[in-house]
């Protein structure tokens, strides 16, 4: 073979390779809560690795209906499966469901009453009572309590919340669940619930659109889609009594006490956590990777890339309204990661 056929050879290998590496593509579904940082990430892995994502944030309970199908190479959750979740998985695909935190988020009551400047404040049976369809203006006695010197509008509340299976709906009812019996006996937390009153929007995004165009809204969104959208948003009351605002540190300390007591599978929840700047409505999101996978490369490229979130990732979380994971949790994902497979095969 000529010199020149042999280079000509030679490119055309090496331009099949440099496509097939653009080409590579993993595809997630899931929580919406995250979906701003995973978006960052997505993006920056795809800049310096060529691999790319395609993640549909449409809610943590159509992520894990994926998982449990198999139509998809991780799902994302901020609410853990179930362990019939689980079992369900291990039946229908042969395989278990690791759950990889990834940061750490607080949801916030966002309210749209512009005659109203300062930052109102909420504690739990309050925030229940509206949700139950029990306070239903924005000048109940109730509320005027907590918000001494705020001219409240003689103006009906209306309620915003999610319409899809939700992880920040479980979060949130969650919470809800623990500061208020009747909240707890009628509506219980679970990613979908049956809710009392209100209008339904789907995603995060959903919600935040409904608080953002109704006048007297209230709803419940993750801190970064509220800082998007402009939405004022709530103080709330946390277990050691104090009114705490949710950032950095207010989230990082009601994870706090979870560090400390980790289960092995990583499934923890924080809700009104102890801690006196705890901020009450917080959580762990999870990516949710199948422990064995099928397809080598595909394996390979995913356990790459959860080592360089939790390298390089997580420095991204802060600049974007989440809390980035403690090291201690940090160290147990990555003890997670390196027991991932393919075909019972250790990743290299």
């Amino acid at each position: 073979m000529k010199l020149r056929n042999i280079i000509a050879v030679l490119f055309l290998a090496l331009a099949v390779s440099s496509v097939a590496k653009a080409q590579l593509q993993l595809n997630g579904a899931g929580a919406t809560f995250p979906a701003v940082i995973y978006s960052k990430w997505f993006d920056e892995y795809k800049n310096l690795t060529g691999v790319q994502f395609n993640y549909q944030a449409i809610g943590s309970g159509g992520g894990i209906r994926q998982v449990t199908e198999g139509t998809v190479d991780f799902g994302a959750s901020d609410g853990p499966m179930t362990d019939q979740q689980l079992a369900d998985v291990k039946a229908k695909q042969g395989v278990d469901v690791l759950h990889i935190p990834t940061v750490m988020g607080g949801i916030v009551l966002s309210y749209n009453l512009p005659s109203v400047s300062q930052k109102l404040k909420f504690d739990g049976s309050i925030v229940a009572d509206i949700y139950l369809g029990k306070i239903t203006k924005w000048n109940d006695s109730r509320i005027a309590a907590i918000n001494p010197g705020v001219s409240l509008p003689n103006k009906a509340i209306l309620v915003a919340h999610r319409s899809d299976g939700s992880g920040t709906t479980f979060i949130f009812t969650n919470y809800l669940s623990k500061v208020s019996s009747e909240w707890k006996s009628k509506v219980g937390n679970n990613t979908s619930v049956n809710w009392p009153v209100g209008l339904g929007g789907k995603g995060n995004d959903g919600v935040a659109g409904l608080v953002k165009q109704t006048e007297g809204s209230i709803g419940y969104v993750e801190l970064a889609y509220a800082v998007q959208n402009k939405l004022p948003y709530g103080l709330l009351k946390n277990k050691a009594g104090n009114f705490v605002d949710a950032n950095f540190n207010t989230v990082t300390e009601a994870a706090a006490g979870a560090v400390k007591h980790m289960p092995d599978d990583l499934r923890a929840i924080i809700t009104d956590s102890d801690g006196k700047n705890a901020y009450p409505i917080a959580g762990f999101t999870w990516l949710l990777i199948y422990k064995d996978m099928k397809n080598t490369t595909k394996a390979a490229a995913l356990v790459k890339f959860l080592k360089w979130a939790m390298e390089k990732g997580e420095s991204y979380a802060s600049g974007l309204y989440y809390a980035p994971l403690p090291k201690q949790v940090v160290k147990l994902c990555e003890k997670k990661i390196a027991s991932i497979t393919s075909n019972g095969k250790k990743i290299k």
